[in-house]
């Protein structure tokens, strides 16, 4: 079965589309603010050199979603669907990052609401890979349901490998957790 994990997704608040090599400036515009990488295993980010090695995983992900602000069309942030594994049917969804005047507005729950209803249509458990220091990370996804499941070692596309904890959540378990922190 072939599994297309780089929909066109929007509701009310946000548009998400497969990310281009076009979209480089403006995204790397929203991820060159230091403050955004802080809690990430990978804190350089920021700087063009590191973002571009990032974007270009991105891109051979076949997965990454720009995200949008519906309403202005400004470029919010970037996520993504990655590691699909048909023998589990789950698929893991993160890479996520949003410019900080996006930050506790509801672009990213409203963002995991989208690729979760699209994930859920085709798999039975979406799992997340979040930095061991990025308590910011954590926090949002045990808001959604997910369950910290295990403690591993994750080799980022080009950078060092780092520690980070794997949450999932399985369709069977999933709440209407962000549904009821989203009026979509």
């Amino acid at each position: 079965m072939i599994v297309h994990f780089q929909p066109i997704l929007q509701n009310n608040l946000i548009l998400m589309q497969p990310l281009t090599e076009s979209d480089f400036e403006a995204l790397f515009k929203v991820a060159s603010d230091p403050l955004i990488w802080e809690q990430h295993p990978n804190k350089n980010r920021y700087q063009r050199e590191v973002f571009q090695n990032y974007f270009e995983g991105a891109l051979q992900s076949k997965g990454a979603m720009l995200i949008l602000d519906k309403a202005t069309g400004e470029v919010a942030g970037c996520s993504r669907f990655y590691d699909y594994h048909e023998s589990d049917a789950s698929v893991f969804i993160g890479y996520t990052f949003f410019g900080r005047k996006f930050w506790g507005k509801q672009y990213n729950p409203a963002s995991k609401q989208l690729m979760l209803d699209y994930a859920f249509q085709l798999v039975n458990t979406v799992k997340f890979h979040i930095g061991a220091k990025n308590i910011r990370s954590q926090i949002a996804i045990e808001r959604v349901g997910a369950v910290k499941t295990k403690e591993v070692i994750i080799a980022y596309h080009g950078e060092p490998d780092r520690e980070n904890f794997e949450y999932e959540l399985k369709r069977e378990n999933r709440t209407n957790t962000i549904k009821d922190q989203v009026n979509l």
